[in-house]
């Protein structure tokens, strides 16, 4: 009985516990949902959209209907409408009566030197700028996930050398313990190998303080609430894909040319900005507009029925406006003029914008190259450290060495190791970015 119950708790209520364990792909494709500054950047394209619908309205014509109702009183009115019944004559005086008025009216721009054509041309470059900053977001935030993520893993990965770094120390130190009671060693040679052990247990404790951080910042990334438990899955890494061929320089930066958003943002900022100077310049021309209406009215003082009253008193009309500009007070001049300065504006954007993708790429590129060097002489290191500090141990397990040639042979060793990790990861991080940059495509997520 007692048994059944164990398995029954086991299979019902363990599996509900179990935590998510999430790759790199799945904090991108979580984050490209639930992300708040990509949701706001979606939210502008669609303003942006709507606002490319308002500017093709501008074309067409605009019809408006009215009606008004008013009362009027005239108090010093004498004479009124006589009217005679059955031989009787009566006079009526209406003080009070009541106006009614009622109208369709319709009006339509033909040609204003194509400024309204021009509006929208401008609208749908703003909506494909719109359309570009989500994506400038979205990579943004990928980035930034891949570096999280990268540093997720070396820290991982960096826990477990202090880890063993840890227990050589404590090995250190029960031997230590044993030299003394046979009176090998003083109790002053044990306490540093003390000291050494309580600060590879700091460097522990500090490590996994640093991988919690960067856990809590990706969940924050993922707009995660503090309930929602949240773990990463560590893939497996090889020395090869740090020791992998890194992209050429020139031939990441032309293809990033190609597939930036920012840089065909900064592109269509030019064209916006051609537009903005022929819309300027649409104030100097004569514009023309189309207008016509229809419109009837009734009084309550009159003879006749409403019905006949909205017959005889309807009217309608069409006719063709002209409006030639003559003196503006500047004010076309002015606006020609800046927009030819915010053209320039544009130009020098554009070129500030490539030369800040050439400097992010170089930067991604030249990291990328150094700490691959430094990968293959930490390995190097790293192989003769080890050796050297399996010598002292050995002899220090004799007795033919002492403590401070141990502690130090261990901290060359503990170096070594966290060099050669960093310089791993730095280089898979960077050759990742390189390849981000050259395609245009999601970080690895083999990382």
């Amino acid at each position: 009985m007692y048994f059944k119950l164990i398995l029954f708790f086991l299979f019902t209520f363990l599996p509900m516990s179990a935590q998510k364990q999430w790759t790199m792909q799945d904090c991108i494709d979580y984050a490209m949902q639930n992300n708040i500054t990509l949701q706001k950047a979606k939210l502008s394209q669609q303003s942006a959209a709507e606002e490319v619908k308002g500017s093709k309205g501008a074309l067409l014509p605009t019809v408006s209907a009215s009606a008004n109702q008013s009362v009027g009183y005239r108090p010093w009115q004498n004479s009124g409408v006589t009217t005679v019944t059955n031989g009787t004559v009566n006079t009526k005086v209406d003080k009070a009566y009541i106006n009614g008025s009622y109208g369709v009216n319709a009006q339509w721009t033909v040609w204003n030197g194509n400024k309204n054509i021009n509006n929208v041309k401008l609208s749908k470059l703003s909506g494909q700028q719109a359309e570009l900053q989500v994506a400038e977001t979205a990579n943004s935030i990928q980035e930034r996930i891949a570096q999280l993520f990268v540093q997720i893993l070396y820290l991982d990965e960096s826990i477990k050398v202090s880890k063993a770094s840890l227990e050589t120390s404590q090995k250190n130190e029960e031997r230590g313990k044993e030299m003394v009671e046979v009176g090998k060693m003083s109790k002053a040679d044990l306490a540093q190998l003390t000291a050494q052990r309580a600060t590879d247990e700091y460097n522990v404790v500090d490590a996994q303080a640093q991988l919690a951080n960067y856990k809590l910042q990706l969940k924050q990334l993922l707009e995660l609430t503090g309930e929602d438990a949240f773990d990463v899955a560590i893939p497996p890494t090889t020395d090869d894909q740090a020791l992998a061929e890194i992209p050429s320089l020139q031939n990441v930066y032309q293809q990033a040319l190609l597939s930036r958003p920012e840089i065909e943002s900064s592109k269509l900022a030019i064209e916006s900005s051609n537009l903005n100077v022929k819309i300027a310049k649409a104030g100097w021309l004569p514009s023309l507009s189309l207008t016509g209406g229809f419109s009837t009215s009734t009084n309550s003082l009159s003879a006749n029925g409403w019905g006949n009253q909205m017959k005889t008193n309807f009217n309608s009309q069409a006719g063709l406006t002209l409006s030639v500009p003559l003196f503006d007070g500047r004010q076309t001049r002015t606006s020609v003029n800046k927009a030819k300065i915010q053209q320039q504006q544009a130009m020098l954007d554009l070129k500030d914008q490539q030369k800040t993708l050439y400097q992010t790429i170089e930067g991604y590129w030249l990291d990328a190259n150094t700490n691959q060097q430094r990968f293959r002489a930490a390995q190097t290191t790293v192989e003769s450290e080890q050796q050297s500090y399996d010598l002292l141990s050995e002899k220090f397990n004799l007795g033919l060495t002492n403590i401070i040639e141990l502690m130090s042979g261990k901290d060359k060793l503990l170096s070594a190791q966290q060099n050669r990790l960093q310089s791993k990861y730095q280089t898979i991080l960077n050759q990742q970015l390189l390849r981000f940059y050259q395609g245009g495509l999601t970080p690895s997520p083999s990382l």
